[in-house]
């Protein structure tokens, strides 16, 4: 059976598996699961159907159908068939950035609160164990960000400062945490762009969080302007993003 989108391969004991056609399958599967075709509780179609429908070998839907597994989508029952399970009790967050693009403003607005929540907690921490390297750190970075030519670099700049924020609290699942978050907002970012469109106005909407962050200042200060800050450049994105539509 071909497999017209494979560009790479990989050897298993049930034969060769081509991860691209892999990855097509996979996300297909996950899209329609999301968008409610496929609804919790329902089992997907028999395996000789499915693979027959994208013209793909039975071992490449099965590391497909695996993927989804992995991510709390799918159950395979063995002699039952493969069931969809309720992504929202069972999912992981490896899903949020598919949720985003399938349902932008509802799962954004989720999204946003919870930056903002964490993010304060994260700024504390980090005002509070940053080292002088970090802080220094994160100094530059505020900087690259006010000295950003356009909306895309000053997007990057930011996202770099929060990355450069997680890994100043001194505890390594935050950084991890993060990095779910910023890859769910980069991969709409053409559609959030409403902070940056002026570089020097983020920078200075950014700097009372920076500088207390930098100078290592009390919790409430910290927490307060680290909220401020989120609170209003999450609205700000959530703006520009129903006016991208």
């Amino acid at each position: 059976m071909s497999e017209p989108l494979s560009q790479s391969r990989s050897q298993t004991g049930g034969g060769v598996v081509r991860t691209n056609v892999v990855d097509a399958v996979a996300d297909s599967l996950r899209r329609e699961i999301l968008s409610g075709r496929y609804a919790p509780g329902q089992y997907l179609p028999p395996a000789r159907e499915l693979a027959e429908r994208y013209d793909v070998t039975r071992t490449s839907l099965k590391h497909a159908l695996m993927r989804l597994v992995e991510s709390g989508l799918l159950e395979i029952r063995h002699g039952v068939g493969t069931l969809v399970l309720d992504y929202e009790r069972q999912g992981g967050l490896d899903l949020l950035p598919m949720l985003v693009a399938a349902n932008a403003p509802a799962w954004a607005r989720s999204i946003f609160e919870v930056r903002a929540e964490v993010g304060a907690l994260i700024a504390v921490r980090a005002a509070r164990n940053a080292t002088d390297a970090q802080r220094r750190r994160l100094a530059a970075l505020a900087a690259r960000l006010r000295e950003a030519t356009d909306a895309d670099a000053a997007q990057l700049a930011e996202c770099d400062w929060h990355r450069e924020l997680a890994r100043a609290t001194g505890n390594r699942v935050y950084p991890l945490l993060m990095n779910v978050v910023l890859d769910t907002y980069l991969r709409q970012r053409h559609a959030l762009r409403g902070p940056f469109l002026d570089p020097a106005a983020a920078a200075d909407r950014l700097e009372p969080l920076a500088k207390a962050v930098e100078e290592g200042a009390a919790a409430e200060v910290v927490h307060a302007r680290a909220a401020k800050y989120l609170e209003e450049t999450g609205r700000m994105m959530i703006e520009s993003m129903g006016g991208a539509r």
